[in-house]
């Protein structure tokens, strides 16, 4: 809570009308003019308590115009009426007289935003650009001077493009912010600078027109407006210009990158215009306007929203007040407005969860107004956010908003109402006292008899005596701490902190070295002092003697906490053992850890309310689900104030706030969710988390702690719901006029409430020993010491001493605990709901029972949320009548309880007389045909209102019953009709003996249950006929087949025997069995039934031989083997050999079967087989089942079916007759896959054989498989022929003597390696082979060797011819070709003659064209002159008579 102290500037007395006012961007120092109409005019500063500074005082005989401070520097540019421009400097009073540039009033003074170009304009249109250094101070003459010869209304500078500030980075750099070191370093990506000054800007004159003067002081009109120009605004995220006129029209305009403007919009503002508007523009794009009437306006130009903020007279504003100024705070994001009746009003800018600023009016909330008396012309914020300037035009008065001081120490606590007033209150006696200050109170001290006030310049102490106050001293003191102790104060200079007197007297100096630093921070606690330096030292003295002793050495904080900037805070406890501390960091932020230090052990540990988590090296119990889920709670959190209580020196109390709210500010910690945590702290177990609670919205902040109360500051008029004080009506506010009055004390406010801690609701007024006793017990419940817990309160017999145990249970989730409380309060109902929900899964979800049963049902809520038993919390919402609740956890998360909820709901607002909302709901849990008409039956009117507008079936057939049940039966046949219920509708139709209507129902409609109650009907009346129609249409098949065997309709018993079931398909049959008459309908029922035997058994009985086919149609192997037998029997004996096939093999009888194919010819399908194939063991031995696969693959072989044959012999295991059939069937891409799968030796040399057959000249393939199976079959001899085969071929057919040679000489290798066999056989033919491959490779050379050395080639042809067994290798004619061919080419034609005559002599049968080429014989012949085509004549006549003879044999088959 803060309060506003006001400090009335020290005006000098030739100062009598304040005129304008202005703050300095950065420093604390305010710039007033005034005017005298006798003197002239004043300019005078002033620091932020009003204080003059008689240096900087400016007077000349005219009037000022304007001021403006410099962005950056201590220099104030002053503008006055007659053209004179002055620089003044601040604290050393500089003035600096710009050149005479301007002769007429100033009206524009304009800095850049860096300082470095001052633009000043006067009312003649005349404007100059000044350059400045960078100390502010003057450079010369102007840059440029232009004349629009048009009095100049605004100026604005045009911002810098988007870029990286070097400065901004380099100041976060030092900070130790990493993205800024990165962007700095050589690792980050390139550093993007932007311009640090934009030099161009934009004025306006009275005309309407904006004109544009760029870097280089080049001026140009970029658009004109009507009437003269009262504001201009950037708009830097649009780059967009927006212009107001005196007559409140607002332009935008979009600005081009070359200085083109573009209109954008344009809107007449919803004010009135005139001199005395207020406007004031903000940067995130509010325009706020204050006019002289009862409301603010504000226009969104991001949102394109508007709406108006106006005054509240129930927080003090009165009827009529208007507004005249306004001022915005945007670090504070408060908007201040000064009205005519001297009030200050302040609205607040509140953000809701879920939205974003500025999104509505709901945003802004209304703060208490500050009265400072007058009429309030203008209002500005301070550089500082603290500081706020208002011009009354009597005075200038300066409000400095201060935290409101209070303190708790021995059961007394005082908090500042108002700048001077305190209110002090002893809880030991309940008395409340006011204390009237004659100073402004920056701090307060109290003890349970004095009460010490101080400003930073006096310390003023008060004694309690009686019922009030007496001033027992005062001195003058420039410590901004202090502390008591008894009669001892101790306050802070420079290195030492002074033991003095309730009248300033020093008794004692507590001296501190260079190194430890200057004293900031005091807290007493009991008879220890604690004492925190700027140099991060603290030091602990004990105060129980007479002077003050060191309790242990100073302790260099910085050495054990790392990024240490400062420290905030220091509090030691009531033994002087541990000393809690808060620092900040090194970049100003506050650090979100609680350290804590142990004076025996000179150890630091920290609690980390970022984690949620203490130290880990601390010792703890083992962690259980609890402490994890508080944990979770702590997490994402900054402390904000620390206490120790003051007589246990375990119990600690922390206040924390969410980092996101801390990081702003600690001053409206009531806006945001504080929680208070206790800790334990001790040597050996650490840092304990007692306990953890939301602060509640009625208190304002941690106070003390004072087992067992918690003590909080409370805004006035307001109080904590769990106090015990009573609030009274309050006269004060949040943020007080700055003005003194004496209020009684009747009228002061309750500023402090208590509020018990967890363990102690119930037991406020307990005595000490009951007290140690809860402490002790909370402390060994924490660590989990269960037996030193019950020894400390084993002798406590009060029940409600138990039932608080039993509460802190809940908050422990220790249920052990909790049945040994409920069992000492005798609280039998908990003691068994505790005992049925230990059958719950999660730990939680007992405790929240527990819970329940104590009364408390908020921890109940919270412990069903997290464990998320929301089946549990919906029953828990419904128990405790919160249905919006119930209903919002069923449908979003507990959808499977969601109609049961709805019904309950329903039920719940017909008890309480709500019956059109309990109708929506038993409509949403589908109840609403039964519920809804039961509930309406009083209320005739609406029941039929509502059947008639739903039109539901179920409706409709509820009010046909209960007309029918009051005997209105045309209504209830109306009603049944619409319900379609037609078995109700015949039923009374039959009841008022409208049988026909009944019967037309029945037949129309088919209603099995209408039909069977008519039939029923005739049945009673002896109707059988349509009787058995009724139960027919009612597919009642039972009842109609009994009628008519009762009746003796046979013919149609038939018929509805084979609709109806088998059973009763069975009695039909029996019926005409026993009559035995129409024995085939006996036999087809049988079989219909599925009794084939009983069927067959009839059927031959009867030789009814048309019966028995239908019935061996359905006979199959799960049919009786003898019965199979004996209708396989009956189909031979017809000779339907087939069909008896079919049943033999049902009947598994295989080889009967068999044998039958074999002698009727019949054909083996693949199905048959399938059939014959028994898969298994117990059906047949392994060595039958054998023969039966090859009886059945013999009798396919015979009958051509060689694939069918192979599969079988492949079951039956003999591959080799298998490879047969394949061989048989002539399937070479079989033969080859057969083949590989099978593997054996014999089967590739059969693949092989058989390959050989084919045409594997043609195909590589066949030749390459029958390599690869004579190969795999280890078959080398007879590889050797096959390649043997090869070579002749190449030798006979193409004459390649090379591919033979290689073919032979494959074979020969072959035929080296196989074994030998034959008793030498093998041995001659190698020899013979190698023979012909020695033949032939000398034929190849001299076939080789002839274009190189023909005669050689010659002589080893000719050496060939001398061999005796050359034919079989080479071809004789070859050679004699070679020859023949060789002796033309040469011209020895002679020669070539003699060998042709020898060729002929030796193969007199063959044709000479095969071995000598056509051309040599050409030449031969016409060389010799003899003819050589006689043979060859022959040898046509020889060709022609075997065509001949071919031509012929065709005719002659």
């Amino acid at each position: 809570m803060a309060v506003y102290f006001d400090h009335r500037i020290e005006a000098p007395e030739c100062c009598e009308v304040p005129a304008h006012i202005t703050w300095h961007s950065v420093l604390p120092v305010l710039a007033v003019t005034s005017n005298s109409p006798t003197t002239g005019g004043n300019v005078d500063l002033y620091l932020q308590q009003g204080e003059f500074v008689e240096i900087c005082h400016v007077d000349r005989p005219c009037q000022p115009a304007l001021l403006r401070w410099h962005p950056t520097k201590p220099v104030l540019a002053q503008g006055w009426e007659n053209g004179e421009v002055l620089l003044l400097s601040h604290p050393s009073g500089d003035q600096t007289v710009l050149p005479g540039t301007h002769t007429a009033p100033i009206t524009l003074l304009e800095w850049s935003s860096s300082g470095s170009r001052l633009v000043t304009g006067d009312q003649a249109g005349v404007l100059a650009v000044w350059k400045m250094d960078a100390r502010g101070r003057l450079q010369g003459n102007h840059l440029v001077k232009h004349e629009y010869n048009k009095a100049l209304t605004c100026c604005i500078f045009r911002p810098a493009s988007p870029g990286d500030d070097i400065a901004l980075l380099a100041r976060a750099s030092v900070n130790g912010d990493e993205n800024a070191l990165d962007m700095f370093s050589w690792k980050g990506a390139p550093l993007k600078i932007g311009p640090q000054e934009a030099l161009t800007f934009y004025v306006s004159t009275a005309d309407g027109k904006v004109h544009r003067v760029d870097e280089h002081c080049k001026t140009s009109v970029l658009f004109s407006v009507e009437g003269a120009i009262q504001k201009l605004f950037y708009l830097g995220r649009r780059e967009v210009l927006a212009v107001v006129t005196e007559t409140l029209m607002l332009s935008q305009y979009t600005l081009g990158p070359e200085g083109g403007a573009q209109e954008l919009m344009k809107v007449k503002l919803s004010s009135k215009g005139g001199q005395n508007v207020d406007i004031v523009w903000t940067e995130n794009g509010l325009l706020i306007t204050a006019t002289g009437e009862q409301v603010i306006r504000l226009w969104d130009l991001e949102r394109d929203d508007n709406y108006v903020l106006s005054l509240d007279e129930t927080l003090g504003f009165e009827k009529g007040e208007m507004i005249n100024c306004v001022s915005y705070c945007a670090g504070k994001e408060i908007l201040a407005a000064g009205t005519s009746h001297g009030r200050i009003a302040m609205w607040k800018m509140v953000v809701q969860q879920g939205s974003s600023r500025g999104d509505a009016k709901a945003s802004w909330k209304l703060q208490t107004p500050t009265e400072i008396q007058g009429h309030v012309t203008q209002l500005q914020w301070g550089s500082s956010l603290n500081l706020l300037a208002a011009n009354n035009t009597a005075s200038v008065l300066i409000l400095c908003e201060h935290v409101m001081s209070a303190h708790f120490s021995q059961q007394v606590a005082a908090v500042q109402l108002t700048p001077s007033q305190l209110s002090v209150t002893q809880f030991s006696t309940g008395t409340q006292l006011a204390l009237q200050s004659d100073i402004h109170v920056k701090g307060v001290c109290v003890t349970k008899d004095s009460v010490t006030v101080w400003n930073g310049k006096q310390v003023t102490v008060y004694e309690v005596t009686g019922a009030g106050l007496r001033a027992a001293g005062s001195f003058q003191c420039d410590s901004t701490v202090l502390a008591v102790h008894g009669e001892n104060l101790y306050t802070v200079e420079p290195s030492k902190v002074q033991v003095r007197t309730p009248q300033g007297t020093v008794k004692q100096l507590l001296n501190f070295s260079k190194t430890e630093g200057n004293p900031l921070l005091l807290s007493v606690c009991q008879n220890y002092l604690v004492v925190g330096t700027d140099a991060a030292h603290i030091r602990v003295f004990d105060l129980s003697r007479r002077d003050a002793k060191a309790h242990c050495g100073a302790k260099n904080l910085a050495e054990q906490i790392a990024n240490l900037g400062a420290l905030r805070s220091v509090k030691c406890n009531s033994n002087g053992s541990q000393v809690s501390i808060l620092i900040s960091q090194v970049n100003g932020r506050p650090d979100q850890k609680v350290y804590f230090y142990d004076v025996e052990m000179d150890t630091v540990t920290h609690f980390d309310f970022f984690t949620g988590r203490p130290l880990s090296g601390i010792s703890q119990p083992e962690e259980s689900e609890r402490q994890q889920f508080q944990a979770t709670e702590l997490r994402g959190r900054c402390p904000v104030s620390h206490f120790w209580d003051e007589s246990e020196p375990r119990l600690f109390v922390c206040e924390t706030a969410p980092i996101s709210s801390e990081s702003s500010s600690f001053n409206h910690l009531d806006n945001v969710d504080v929680s208070v945590v206790t800790l334990f702290c001790t040597q050996e177990h650490g840092l304990l988390l007692q306990d953890c609670y939301t602060k509640p919205a009625g208190l304002q902040a941690l106070l003390a702690l004072d087992v067992p109360y918690y003590y909080f500051t409370c805004k006035p008029g307001e109080k904590d719901p769990g106090s015990l004080e009573p609030s009274s009506p309050s006269s004060s506010s949040q943020s007080q006029p700055p003005r003194r009055s004496s209020a009684s004390v009747a009228q002061l406010p309750h500023m402090v409430s208590r509020r018990a801690l967890r363990d102690f609701v119930g037991l406020e007024n307990c005595e000490k020993a009951t007290r140690d006793a809860m402490l002790n017990f909370s402390f060994y419940l924490t660590i989990g010491d269960m037996d030193e817990a019950f020894k400390s309160i084993k002798l406590i017999k009060s029940k409600a001493v138990w039932e608080n145990m039993a509460r802190m249970c809940v908050k422990t989730r220790r249920l052990d605990v909790a049945r040994v409380c409920l069992g000492n309060m005798g609280n039998a109902r908990g003691a068994k709901a505790l005992k049925e929900a230990e059958s719950e899964p999660e730990p939680e979800a007992q405790v929240a029972m527990l819970a329940i049963q104590l009364g408390m049902v908020e921890d109940a809520e919270k412990l069903y949320k997290s464990c998320q038993r929301h089946d549990l919390l919906n029953n828990f919402y419904q128990a405790t009548g919160r249905w919006q609740q119930a209903l919002e956890t069923a449908e979003n998360h507990d959808r499977i309880h969601l109609r049961t909820t709805y019904y309950r709901y329903a039920k719940y607002l017909e008890a309480m007389g709500d019956k059109t909302t309990a109708i929506t709901y038993y409509e949403n849990s589908d109840s609403h045909r039964v519920e809804v008409p039961r509930m309406l039956q009083d209320d005739i009117m609406s029941l039929e209102i509502y059947v008639n507008k739903k039109k539901d079936r179920n409706i409709y057939k509820w009010r046909a019953q209960y007309l029918e049940s009051q005997s209105d039966m045309d209504s209830a046949l109306r009603f049944y009709e619409c319900a379609q219920d037609y078995l109700s509708l015949v039923r009374v139709h039959c009841y008022m003996g409208n049988i026909q209507k009944a019967s037309e129902i029945a037949n129309d409609t088919g209603d099995r249950a209408a039909s069977y109650y008519l039939a029923r009907h005739y049945e009673g009346h002896d109707d059988i006929k349509q009787a058995v129609h009724f139960y027919t249409r009612a597919q009642a098949y039972n009842n109609a087949i009994r009628l008519c065997k009762e009746n003796g309709l046979d013919d149609q018993l038939m018929n509805l025997a084979l609709l109806s079931n088998p059973e009763d398909m069975m009695e039909a049959a029996c019926y005409y069995e026993e009559k035995g008459i129409h024995m085939d309908r006996a036999v087809a029922l049988y079989h219909k039934a599925g009794y084939m035997s009983k069927a067959l058994e009839l059927a031959f009985a009867t030789e009814q031989f048309s019966a028995l086919q239908l019935i061996a149609e359905d006979l199959d192997e799960s049919s009786d083997p003898a019965l199979l037998a004996r209708c396989s029997d009956f189909f031979i004996k017809h000779s339907q050999f087939e069909k008896a096939v079919e049943l033999l093999v049902a009947a598994k009888k295989y080889l009967k079967a068999l044998e039958l194919c074999v002698d009727q010819n019949l054909t083996i399908t693949e199905e048959l087989a399938e059939k014959m194939t028994v898969t298994e063991a117990k059906d047949m031995s392994e060595e039958a089942r054998k023969e039966l696969l090859e009886s059945i693959a013999d009798c396919c072989m015979r009958q051509g079916n060689y694939h069918l044959a192979t599969k079988k012999y492949t079951q039956a295991g003999n591959k080799f007759k298998a490879m047969r059939a394949l061989l048989k069937s002539g399937d070479t891409e079989k033969i080859i896959f057969f083949a590989n799968i099978c593997r054996q030796k014999e089967l590739f040399i059969m693949a092989a054989n058989y390959l050989q057959s084919l045409d594997w000249r043609q195909n590589p393939d066949i030749l390459k498989h029958i390599i690869g199976f004579y190969t795999k079959g280890r078959a080398l001899d007879l590889l050797a022929g096959f390649y043997e085969a090869c070579a002749q071929v190449e030798i006979d057919d193409y004459q390649n003597y090379e591919k033979a040679l290689d073919a032979l000489t494959e074979a020969s290798k072959c035929l080296s390696k196989a074994k030998d066999s034959s008793s030498g056989q093998q041995e001659a033919r190698l020899a013979d082979m190698q023979h012909r491959v020695t033949l032939i490779k000398r034929f190849v050379q001299a076939r080789r060797l002839y274009d190189e050395s023909p005669v050689e080639a010659v002589r080893i042809c000719e050496g060939l011819l001398e061999e005796q067994e050359l034919d079989p290798a080479v071809r004789i004619g070859d050679a004699y070709g070679f020859l023949v061919e060789h002796h033309c080419q040469q011209g020895n034609f002679q020669v070539a003659y003699r060998k042709l005559e020898e060729l002929q002599k030796l193969l007199p049968s063959r044709n000479v064209r095969y071995y000598v080429s056509q051309s040599s014989l050409e030449a031969l012949q016409k060389a010799m002159g003899v003819p050589i085509g006689r043979d060859d004549h022959e040898d046509n006549v020889k060709e022609d008579d075997e065509v001949e003879e071919e031509e012929l044999n065709p005719e002659s088959q």
